[in-house]
């Protein structure tokens, strides 16, 4: 049995963090040092990330509310849909150069990465909605519902994948990210 959490229980973590908490929802502090990437530009490949997901197959919808204390240059969190370390979407908010952005990850064998300057934002909702061998992600800002798509890119059909919330702090020592609605919704 997995852990309990959002209406479900069968989250499991990938690289689970030294602190975290089910009350109220999900909080966890990022490990320093944490990321998801490979090789594009930077030439390294690190997966070393937090993910709490489920285990989906097939066509599924994941919706996150979160906030977060973003302090450090690529401090991120958001959504991700994981096959394995080679093949894997990661959606949210990262900062960069100090300034908020929403930010898409789409991995197959090389990261191809994606984003959009919104300015300071609290609140944000992402959600990924995955059809046969393609996924839509959208967002909104503060209270607002995900309608504003972002990106819809290919993902490989008919395997399982690992669907739920993430964080990390690649260059910093790491920041609280605290996730207040996740919803699946499978077809």
């Amino acid at each position: 049995m997995g852990i309990s959490a959002f209406d479900r229980d069968d989250w499991q973590w990938l690289n689970e963090p030294a602190s975290w908490s089910d009350q109220g929802g999900l909080t966890f502090t990022t490990d320093p040092d944490t990321d998801f990437w490979r090789t594009t530009h930077y030439g390294y490949a690190r997966d070393t990330g937090h993910v709490l997901g489920v285990p989906l197959t097939g066509d599924f919808s994941l919706l996150a509310s979160f906030t977060a204390d973003y302090a450090t240059q690529y401090d991120q969190a958001g959504i991700a849909l994981r096959v394995d370390e080679r093949n894997w979407i990661k959606a949210g908010v990262e900062l960069v150069d100090e300034e908020f952005q929403i930010s898409t990850v789409v991995t197959r064998d090389f990261s191809d990465w994606s984003v959009v300057s919104v300015g300071r934002v609290t609140r944000v909702t992402v959600s990924a909605t995955r059809e046969g061998d393609a996924v839509t992600i959208r967002y909104g800002l503060g209270d607002d519902e995900p309608t504003t798509m972002l990106r819809l890119a290919y993902f490989p059909p008919d395997v399982t994948v690992l669907a739920g919330v993430m964080a990390a702090a690649p260059t910093g020592p790491g920041f609280a990210a605290r996730f207040d609605r996740v919803q699946v919704t499978t077809a």
